[in-house]
C-alpha cells in the first residue's frame, strides 16, 4: 500500500573522471583492462531466469586488435525471440504491481553500481568491444550511462506528480500505466548508454522488454545486464538476446503484443521497421508506439567573424572523436572564404600530428573503426574521392587493416557542395569541407538546409551576433541539436535533450522527460461524490 509521496530531485551529472597521471582512476582502469583481456568470456542471453547458451557461437574481437579473442557470445535464433516474447508477457503483471519507489531504487542502484564497483569493467569492456578511447568510454559508459538512470527517475516522478484539476463536488486523477504488451529495444553499437537506455527507460515506465543490441556492443551490454541483476531488477523484465535482425522482426512484428520500438540505428532499417509495422497494424492490441533516433549528416556552418581555432578544434573534436562513429558528427563543414585558408593549413596541421593506434595506448587519440564491414565501406568512399574530379583529399586518405581496423582522419575538399560526401552518411572518420563566398553567408545557410537529408545536429561557429540570430532561424528545422561556438557532438543527460527530425528520426529526446511519455499510457479517472439523480438541466425549463 502506497502511504507516502515519494520525491526524486533533478541529479547531478555525474563527474567525469580525467585518467590523469597520477590519478587513482587510471592504474585501477589499467588493471581492469588487463583483467578482461586475460579472462576470455563465454556471454549467453538472458531469457527470464535463465541463461542460455547455443551451439552458434560469434568472436568477440578489440577492433583495433583483430586477432586477440575476448571471448564468444551465443547468437540465438527465432525460438528464442518467441521465448524472450513469452517470458516478458507472462512476467508483466508481476513488474506492473511493484510500488513506484520500489521500481525507481532498483534503477538508482544499478546508477550506483556503476559509479563506483562496477566503472571500471563498464568503462574497459566498452574500451575493448568498441574501441572508444578511455575519455569516449567514460563520458559515454559511465557518465551518460548514470546520468540517464538518474535523471530518468526523476523525470518519471515528475510525470506521475502531473494531475489534472478538479471542479467542486467531484475528483480528476490519471493513472500512468505501461504499454499493453511488449517493448522491442534494438541498440547500435556505437554507445554503451544508448544500448544501456533504451530498454532500460521503457523498463522504468513499467514495461517488459526484449532486448536486441548491435552485436559490437553485446560485451558491454553482458556487464550492464549484470548490474541490473544486482540492482535487483526481476528476471523476466528486460531479457536480452542475441539473433539477426531479420529473425528478430519477423517474430516481434507480428505479435499481436507487439506494444512500441525504442531504436537507434540506420534510417534504412528503420524505414523498414516502420514499414513492416504499418502492414501488420491490424495485428496488434494498440497502435504501436514508434522510437527512433537514426542517421545524421551533421554540419558545421562558419561564419566570416568565427575565431579559426575555435572553428578547426570544433571540426576536429566534432568530427574526429570516436572516429566519427558518432550519430552527431561533423562530416560536412562551409568554410567562409576569408578564413578557408587558415582553417584549412591548421587542421592539415593538427591531423598530421595527431597519434593513431590501440584504445588501450591512453596516448592515442585516434583509434579503430568498429568492424571490417564499416572499415570497407569507408574506405570504397575514400577510394571514390581519389578519382573524383569534384573532390580531393587535403589531409588523411590512408586506411589498414591488417592489425586492426585503421583509417586515418581524412579531410576532403569539394568544389561541389552537393557532392556525394556531402550528402550521404559515411559513420567514419571523414570530413567534406566546402568554401563558401564570405559575402553570401545567407545564401550558403540555404545549402546547408537544402543538402542532406537528415536533420540531427549541427554548429555554427560566429562571433558576430547577427550572424547567429540568421543561422538559428534560417537553420531551425534543419537540426533537433543546434550548437553555437561548439562542436555537434556531446549532448548530456538533462542539459541537451537529444533527437533530430527529418531523416534523422521521430526527435523523442533520450536524455529529457519527453521520451519517457512515450513508454507510458494514460487513464483518466473521474469521480463525482454526489451524482445527479435527474437528466433535466436548468435550460430545459422556460419559467
Amino acid at each position: 500500500m502506497t502511504i507516502g509521496t515519494f520525491v526524486y530531485p533533478i541529479p547531478a551529472n555525474e563527474p567525469i573522471l580525467q585518467y590523469a597521471p597520477g590519478s587513482p582512476e587510471k592504474p585501477l582502469l589499467k588493471k581492469t583492462l588487463a583483467e578482461l583481456k586475460n579472462t576470455p568470456v563465454d556471454i549467453p542471453m538472458y531469457i527470464g531466469n535463465e541463461t542460455i547458451t547455443t551451439g552458434k557461437k560469434i568472436a568477440i574481437h578489440p577492433p583495433y586488435e583483430k586477432d586477440f579473442l575476448l571471448g564468444y557470445f551465443n547468437e540465438g535464433e527465432e525460438k528464442h525471440v518467441q521465448q524472450a516474447i513469452d517470458t516478458a508477457l507472462a512476467t508483466k503483471e508481476s513488474w506492473e504491481a511493484v510500488s513506484w519507489e520500489n521500481k525507481a531504487h532498483i534503477f538508482l542502484k544499478a546508477a550506483e553500481l556503476l559509479a563506483t564497483k562496477y566503472r571500471p569493467h563498464i568503462v574497459a569492456a566498452t574500451m575493448l568491444g568498441q574501441g572508444k578511447n578511455v575519455y569516449q568510454a567514460e563520458i559515454d559508459a559511465a557518465c551518460e550511462l548514470i546520468d540517464f538512470l538518474r535523471f530518468n527517475v526523476h523525470f518519471l516522478s515528475e510525470i506521475y506528480k502531473n494531475q489534472p484539476i478538479s471542479s467542486p463536488g467531484m475528483n480528476n486523477r490519471s493513472e500512468w500505466r505501461p504499454l499493453e504488451g511488449f517493448v522491442l529495444a534494438v541498440s547500435p553499437f556505437n554507445f554503451t548508454a544508448i544500448g544501456a537506455n533504451l530498454p532500460a527507460s521503457a523498463a522504468m515506465c513499467g514495461n517488459v522488454v526484449v532486448w536486441k543490441p548491435a552485436y559490437p556492443q553485446i560485451y558491454s551490454a553482458n556487464i550492464f545486464m549484470q548490474v541490473m541483476k544486482e540492482a535487483g531488477l526481476p528476471d523476466g523484465v528486460i531479457n536480452l538476446i542475441y539473433v539477426d535482425g531479420p529473425v528478430l522482426g519477423k517474430v516481434c512484428f507480428s505479435h499481436p503484443d507487439f506494444a512500441g520500438v525504442h531504436f537507434t540505428g540506420s534510417t534504412g532499417v528503420f524505414n523498414t521497421m516502420w514499414k513492416t509495422i504499418g502492414e501488420n497494424i491490424g495485428k496488434y492490441k494498440s497502435y504501436p508506439r514508434i522510437v527512433g533516433e537514426t542517421g545524421g549528416k551533421d554540419f558545421v556552418m562558419i561564419h566570416k567573424s568565427a575565431d579559426v581555432d575555435v572553428a578547426v578544434t570544433a571540426l576536429i573534436r566534432g568530427a574526429f572523436e570516436y572516429q566519427g562513429q558518432k550519430c552527431s558528427a561533423a562530416s560536412r563543414a562551409y568554410l567562409p572564404s576569408n578564413l578557408a585558408a587558415a582553417i584549412k593549413e591548421k587542421l592539415i596541421a593538427t591531423l598530421s600530428a595527431m597519434k593513431m593506434g590501440s584504445a588501450e595506448d591512453f596516448t592515442n587519440f585516434i583509434n579503430a573503426v568498429i568492424d571490417e564491414r564499416a572499415f570497407d565501406k569507408i574506405a570504397g568512399f575514400i577510394d571514390g574521392i581519389k578519382n573524383s574530379p569534384d573532390a580531393s583529399i587535403i589531409v588523411g586518405g590512408n586506411y589498414d587493416k591488417s592489425i586492426g581496423y585503421f583509417i586515418e582522419p581524412t579531410v576532403v575538399e569539394t568544389t561541389n557542395p552537393k557532392y556525394k560526401t556531402m550528402c550521404e552518411e559515411i559513420f567514419g572518420p571523414v570530413l567534406t569541407i566546402y568554401v563558401y563566398d564570405a559575402e553570401q553567408f545567407e545564401e550558403a545557410l540555404h545549402l546547408v538546409d537544402t543538402t542532406s537529408p537528415y536533420a540531427l545536429t549541427g554548429a555554427v561557429i560566429a562571433q558576430d551576433r547577427f550572424a547567429v540570430e540568421l543561422a538559428t532561424n534560417k537553420l531551425r528545422n534543419s537540426a533537433g541539436n543546434f550548437y553555437v561556438n561548439d562542436k555537434p557532438t556531446g549532448a548530456v543527460v538533462g542539459q541537451q535533450p537529444f533527437g533530430g527530425a527529418r531523416g534523422s528520426g521521430t526527435n523523442d529526446k533520450a536524455g529529457s522527460i519527453l521520451n519517457l511519455y512515450r513508454w507510458l499510457s494514460s487513464r483518466t479517472i473521474k469521480e463525482v461524490y454526489v451524482p445527479a439523480t435527474d437528466y433535466k438541466y436548468a435550460f430545459l425549463q422556460e419559467a
